[in-house]
């Protein structure tokens, strides 16, 4: 969720997909940007927004929008979406701080388990209808249902809201999930456990409102073109379908805060080439433009040239359940050493990335009491060791019975993916003597179904932030999860995860300390392989302003922006 900011990510997403957070694509446009390195000119603005007096954006998309149905998606092209053109009870501000959305206050119970909030009575949806309460509990109800399918209904609230699991594995009726309307503008919030984070999560795609009565008239139709959506937020969705490969999102003047959002049109194309997309933007067609290994040595001088950290994560995914191989502990830590990732960093992605040695990013949560960062204190749990790597290949080898071992790879299929994928496959067989890799190097939307239905061997994914907490990157892995989609299962890893869900949900230092142990869990298990930590390099128009970047959920929000002329 994503990862986080996962990102529609910035250069990242140009590199790979991964799924949100949130998840994200192949963008081989999409770069991120920090409010300090915008300027002012007073011929800033594109081409078109000087014609027509219009504040209008112009940027690239690394592919389609596999989905705008907020209980179905998983994704970060989808999250992006719905939070431009949706809003739930909070939406993110600056620093990734939770701000007025269609709630305006709430309150928390003594025992941290009930949160009631107060709705404003001013917001409608963009058919005239008024957002209440009522649209938050059928949403909530929807993205639990079992007859629904969705995998982030249950990921994000189970364990969470009341009786969540239990609704989605049928042991109980939807309308005992633990969220109720008490008129039109009370929500009542009912959690299985006080949850430090719930705020921010409230944020999250998946818990925006829906208006029943027009999803309902829609059915399978819902959310698959802008005449079968239904907007609350800042933005409509315009001149989109499913396979669009071109969309614009345009002012929703029905939006209770519309004097504040000052764009007037943000229009999108699909490119995946990176060279495609600085050609563009050199055009003066489009305003952004993510930058390739290649292209930022060449454009690092430029004065529209940003670098922007990240908190997504990106790994190889190794699915225990289709290749003898790979369920192999000795055979997966191996793989894990046998790649340099400084070099993949330095040569490949040149975008100021930094190696991941973990899981939980740097520089994305702190330590409770002493105030380090998580990511120093639980240290570098599996590094680039081609001696290790060889010495845990040869004992896996032996334990299999084989000289041999043929893996299928797959990863996604914009350009820069495509030199990394490459990458990383010959250095795999390169080091580890006797094993074949076959790369699968698809669109993203095909990505998303193998990876649901768990049809590979290895894979390279990754994660950005669904709210700021280690929970949203190690609960991943919890055996069974509806993100998990690898057959990882480890009992004490687990019990760590629950723990810290329950009996130690009022204790944070307790909890953050079996984050600590369960990251060390997961790698003992050499479950996944770390390979780095995004940042973006990109070009950015001057005079373009106010574009927040999230350290999670969606990449961008516009609702503040603008086009300076």
């Amino acid at each position: 969720m994503k990862l986080k900011w996962s990102l529609l990510l910035a250069l990242g997403l140009l590199l790979s997909v991964f799924l949100v957070a949130c998840g994200g694509g192949d963008d081989a446009s999409e770069g991120t940007e920090d409010s300090g390195n915008k300027e002012k000119t007073e011929d800033s603005a594109s081409e078109g927004e000087e014609a027509s007096g219009e504040q209008v954006l112009n940027l690239l998309n690394g592919d389609t929008i596999p989905t705008m149905d907020a209980s179905m998606a998983t994704d970060q092209y989808a999250f992006e979406f719905l939070g431009a053109t949706m809003e739930g009870l909070y939406r993110l501000g600056e620093d990734g701080k939770p701000v007025e959305g269609i709630a305006n206050d709430h309150k928390v119970s003594e025992d941290g388990k009930t949160w009631t909030f107060t709705l404003r009575e001013d917001a409608k949806w963009s058919n005239g209808d008024p957002v209440t309460a009522h649209d938050f509990v059928y949403a909530w109800q929807r993205a639990v249902n079992p007859d629904t399918g969705s995998e982030y209904g249950p990921y994000m609230m189970g364990g969470v809201i009341k009786n969540a699991t239990a609704v989605n594995s049928g042991d109980k009726p939807v309308e005992e999930l633990g969220v109720k309307a008490d008129g039109d503008y009370t929500l009542v919030v009912e959690l299985e456990n006080p949850t430090p984070y719930f705020e921010s999560l409230t944020t999250f795609g998946t818990f925006l409102p829906l208006n029943q009565k027009f999803v309902e008239e829609q059915g399978d139709k819902y959310a698959t073109s802008t005449d079968t959506l239904l907007s609350n937020g800042p933005f409509i969705l315009s001149d989109w379908e499913s396979t669009s490969s071109s969309w614009n999102l345009t002012k929703n003047e029905d939006y209770w805060d519309a004097e504040t959002v000052s764009l007037d049109k943000i229009t999108y194309e699909v490119v995946k080439d990176p060279q495609t997309a600085v050609d563009l933007y050199e055009a003066g067609t489009v305003d952004r433009a993510g930058l390739s290994s290649d292209l930022v040595d060449q454009y690092s001088t430029h004065e529209d040239y940003i670098v922007n950290p990240q908190t997504s994560v990106f790994y190889l995914k190794m699915n225990q359940t289709r290749n003898e191989a790979l369920a192999n502990t000795n055979i997966r830590a191996a793989i894990s050493r046998a790649f340099d990732k400084q070099a993949l960093v330095d040569q490949i992605l040149n975008n100021g990335s930094l190696v991941a040695n973990g899981l939980v990013p740097a520089n994305f949560t702190p330590m409770p009491e002493s105030g380090e960062d998580f990511r120093e204190v639980s240290g570098d749990l599996v590094t680039y060791d081609l001696e290790k790597a060889k010495e845990y290949w040869k004992k896996g080898l032996e334990e299999l019975g084989t000289d041999s071992v043929e893996l299928e790879f797959l990863a996604g299929d914009s350009e820069t993916a495509k030199q990394m994928n490459e990458y990383l496959a010959n250095q795999l067989q390169t080091n580890l003597d006797g094993l074949k890799v076959t790369l699968k190097q698809v669109p993203f939307e095909q990505r998303l179904d193998l990876d649901t239905n768990m049809d590979y061997d290895i894979q390279f994914s990754g994660w950005g932030p669904d709210f700021l907490d280690p929970y949203t990157f190690l609960n991943l892995w919890i055996t069974d999860g509806g993100n998990n989609k690898m057959g990882y299962s480890n009992k004490e890893y687990d019990k760590l995860l629950e723990e810290a869900q329950t009996t130690l949900a009022t204790d944070n230092p307790a909890r953050y300390q079996n984050f600590l142990e369960a990251e060390k869990v997961l790698f003992e298990d050499a479950a996944i392989a770390p390979v780095y930590q995004k940042a973006s390099a990109q070009l950015l128009r001057q005079g373009v302003e106010g574009i927040i970047v999230n350290p999670f959920g969606p990449d961008y929000e516009y609702k503040w922006a603008s086009v300076s002329k």
